[in-house]
């Protein structure tokens, strides 16, 4: 019986010694070890045609800084030669924000190709022609994609088969029920003159799932109003020593 192929990253960028960075140490860097995943990071000037390997050109319509070329680009994505079963990315700042479940989506396919932006922007006609799916993670600007390229793809190991320890580990945390992850405590049992909160070490796994359960959301509503918007309608969690309050029709 053969072994599945490793989940892959293909990433297109002007600074490929980037990579794989921070992705060859610690869990991600065992897994890659292990060949639980590939990278390979593709150097988009190996593209351009002329003898200074010029890969980008002044803004049409005029403004400041240079825009990557439509044509240099477009041939980096084709020498790639990935399938057409594998996503193709641009790590953007006005993409649309990368989600848990997003990642959760890529981790399970055969792994994306990511192409890491630079200067002012990437000509919109190989955005169009080439199908890249914008990605942003988060409402600021970093001086190139690869950054960006780097988080994505750490959130995706980590979900691999065989990259972390415990199977809870990837379902109990921020976001994957659509909730803040609760605070987490370990021993020593005070620390300056604060304990461990007591529920925790009752033995109560209900009562602790119970509390878990409504820190969550009580930090998702003060922090992120905006996912707890979106959190259905439910009865008030108890774990905090609430009354459920009568309903008008209740006797």
């Amino acid at each position: 019986m053969t072994n599945p192929s490793p989940w892959r990253a293909t990433v297109l960028t002007l600074f490929p010694e980037m990579f794989p960075g921070p992705l060859g140490v610690s869990l991600a860097g065992r897994a890659l070890a292990a060949g639980i995943w590939e990278i390979e990071a593709r150097d988009i000037r190996a593209s351009a045609t002329d003898r200074h390997r010029s890969v980008d050109d002044t803004p049409a319509g005029g403004g400041p800084g240079m825009v990557l070329r439509a044509d240099v680009l477009a041939a980096a994505i084709d020498a790639a030669d990935i399938g057409p079963d594998r996503p193709r990315l641009l790590m953007s700042p006005r993409g649309r924000p990368l989600t848990q479940a997003r990642v959760q989506e890529l981790a399970t396919g055969p792994g994306p190709l990511i192409v890491c932006g630079r200067f002012e922007g990437v000509d919109q006609r190989v955005i169009d022609g080439r199908g890249l799916e914008e990605v942003s993670i988060g409402d600021y600007v970093l001086s190139g994609g690869e950054i960006a390229a780097l988080a994505l793809i750490d959130a995706c190991v980590r979900l691999l088969p065989g990259v972390m320890g415990k199977e809870a580990s990837g379902t109990e945390e921020s976001f994957s029920d659509g909730l803040l992850e609760y605070p987490q405590y370990t021993r020593p049992q005070l620390f300056e003159g604060a304990p461990i909160p007591e529920i925790l070490t009752s033995g109560d796994h209900a009562k602790v799932a119970s509390w878990r359960r409504a820190e969550s959301e009580a930090l998702t509503a003060a922090r992120r109003p905006d996912l707890w918007a979106q959190v259905p309608a439910k009865p008030p969690n108890r774990a905090r020593g609430q009354k459920t309050p009568k309903n008008k029709t209740d006797g």
